[in-house]
């Protein structure tokens, strides 16, 4: 067996794996708001109560995912209509929004120690598990459904998120060094949203020719 087989789309559309993923990533989310708990308590007792919606940035991405891969194992015969459009900006979010959060914080724990902050094992599993995300968002576009629109709008979603995030300063707790550093950060957030969605438009468009290549 071809090591290829693990990411091909016969392996990933298989229902235990689908099933394994959407309870690990349930999981995962779960324990991701449950760690953004104090920052969402802090924001929601000193700052606008709309506010709280942009807080857990790697946990709601996290529950896009979910959301989607729900989506593939309810099947595509059970979301048509207006549910169809939901689907496929979902799908968009899951990638745009794992890949941007999972490379960010991969980047702003190693930035962190490179300032001087000590990194302790969560960071590892923090880093371990925010590269899942990526991989794993880049690996499904072959089974979502979402097209160059939907990518738009999640794009544009994710960049008012930072825009919100930087001016109320409600961006995620940063390592202490960081602090210092902020306006670059806020910079470097921007610009990984903008190369998340075109990584997302490029892992669509190569699904595409393969679509088309395999139709001839």
């Amino acid at each position: 067996m071809r090591l290829s087989f693990f990411w091909s789309r016969s392996f990933l559309s298989q229902r235990w794996v689908l099933w394994t993923l959407f309870i690990s990533n349930l999981l995962g989310t779960i324990y991701g708001y449950y760690w953004y708990g104090g920052q969402l308590k802090y924001t929601w007792e000193h700052d606008l109560k709309w506010q709280i919606i942009f807080v857990p940035d790697s946990p709601t991405a996290s529950l896009f995912f979910t959301l989607a891969i729900l989506f593939l194992i309810c099947g595509h015969k059970k979301t048509q209509g207006p549910l169809y459009y939901v689907r496929v900006i979902i799908e968009a979010l899951a990638v745009v929004t794992s890949v941007k959060y999972g490379v960010w914080a991969c980047a702003i724990i190693f930035a962190g120690a490179y300032h001087g902050e000590s990194l302790i094992w969560q960071d590892w599993m923090l880093v371990a598990s925010h590269l899942a995300m990526a991989v794993e968002a880049l690996l499904f576009v072959r089974l979502f459904r979402f097209g160059a629109v939907a990518i738009g709008v999640a794009a544009a979603w994710t960049w008012l998120n930072d825009i919100l995030d930087y001016t109320y300063d409600i961006f995620p707790w940063l390592p202490a060094p960081l602090y210092e550093h902020v306006r670059e950060v806020a910079v470097f957030t921007s610009v990984l949203t903008g190369l998340s969605a075109a990584a997302a438009l490029a892992a669509w468009m190569y699904r595409e020719r393969l679509e088309r290549k395999m139709s001839l």
